[in-house]
């Protein structure tokens, strides 16, 4: 049997062969009205002044961005109150979380990481090299961290703690988090992916920036691309211990956030912005409000969500559900045997999904 000229015959590493495909939520087609609720954006356009700021940096798109975003870093240390070789940036917190691994994860090493959840962590926990270790989340859509502390052995080397957890909305709760750090030995890095931080309401949330003056094996992972509406441009960051800090910027991509990015986290970072975004941010939580109390007039009984979507455990229906949406008009985002994830879009949009919704109570 012979090969056909075009195919390779170069073997790819078998832990690439097996990764699971990411997939992301549903676009409308070219011409298709559609209301997009299947990826968890922020609908609101960008604010003027990070369009201007867009809009004089492409002029200066022929020259390479600042390698290691200093000034970036700088705004992001004095926003959240720590030095900045405590900041780390890069092209969205996903590959922020690639070199948080990279840095501390050796071939084999066991990660250890709730499920469902954020559908990029097996991916990325592959392409370092180690070995996921799932937790399932609790029938309410918690995490189950006494049962995640369970799980790690001596041949643990990080555990992902997704708060509030995608896809299912919950948050943990600061006692929880400390009874499991305490149980987590120290050598163990623990991540806090803080992905939708802005959105929470719930009292006995963690503070992220305090958990990490007390134990130094926590790193905190932020993004701004949902409450900031950066997802097209790409920014995240981590915060953690100078030292970690180090290792992940000397594993980060050079030039991993391009220079119209940066100018457009720094001018969403000035004081004016920050007053909107966060009247944005409240918009937002206003409208969860509302989609949520709906649906449970309806009947649903769902996770408490504290990010910008609903999650509806709809087990092997959720494609089917998924396919009945988009045919009334809204995308929304199925993971095949488990629910259905659903944003918090414009208010037009929310009503229509929840015109859909009501059709699915018996």
């Amino acid at each position: 049997m012979t090969t056909p000229a075009d195919s390779s015959t170069v073997p790819l590493r078998a832990a690439v062969a097996a990764l699971p495909a990411y997939v992301p939520g549903a676009r409308p087609t070219q011409g298709a009205k559609l209301w997009k609720l299947s990826s968890n954006e922020n609908p609101y356009p960008p604010l003027p002044s990070v369009l201007e700021a867009i809009t004089r940096a492409a002029e200066e798109t022929n020259r390479y961005p600042d390698m290691y975003a200093t000034e970036l870093v700088e705004a992001l240390a004095a926003h959240v109150g720590v030095p900045a070789e405590q900041v780390v940036v890069g092209n969205g917190s996903v590959a922020v979380l690639g070199h948080v691994l990279q840095a501390v994860v050796e071939h084999g090493d066991e990660v250890v990481f709730p499920w469902r959840s954020f559908e990029a962590y097996p991916i990325v926990v592959a392409v370092a090299g180690g070995a996921a270790v799932t937790v399932p989340v609790a029938a309410d859509g918690r995490l189950d961290l006494t049962a995640m502390a369970a799980a790690v052995t001596p041949r643990t080397r990080v555990v992902m703690v997704c708060t509030p957890n995608n896809p299912t909305g919950p948050v943990v709760h600061a006692d929880e988090l400390e009874t499991f750090l305490a149980a987590v030995p120290r050598d163990v890095l623990v991540i806090v992916d803080e992905a939708y931080l802005e959105f929470v309401r719930d009292p006995q949330a963690p503070d992220g920036l305090d958990l990490l003056r007390r134990h130094p094996n926590v790193v905190l992972l932020r993004t701004l691309s949902k409450a900031y509406g950066l997802a097209g441009l790409r920014v995240g960051y981590a915060v953690a211990e100078p030292r970690l800090a180090a290792g992940i910027r000397a594993v980060s991509t050079p030039f991993g956030v391009n220079h119209v990015a940066q100018r457009a986290a720094l001018a969403s970072l000035e004081p004016v912005a920050q007053g909107e975004l966060r009247q944005r941010v409240d918009a937002l939580v206003a409208e969860r409000d509302r989609v949520t109390t709906a649906l449970r007039e309806q009947g649903w009984e769902l996770p408490e969500t504290h990010a910008n979507f609903v999650w509806f455990p709809l087990g092997d229906a959720a494609v089917e559900r998924a396919a009945e949406a988009t045919a009334a008009g809204v995308l929304v985002r199925p993971f095949a045997g488990d629910g259905l994830r659903v944003s918090i879009g414009e208010v037009e949009a929310n009503d229509a999904f929840l015109a859909v919704a009501a059709t699915w109570r018996p």
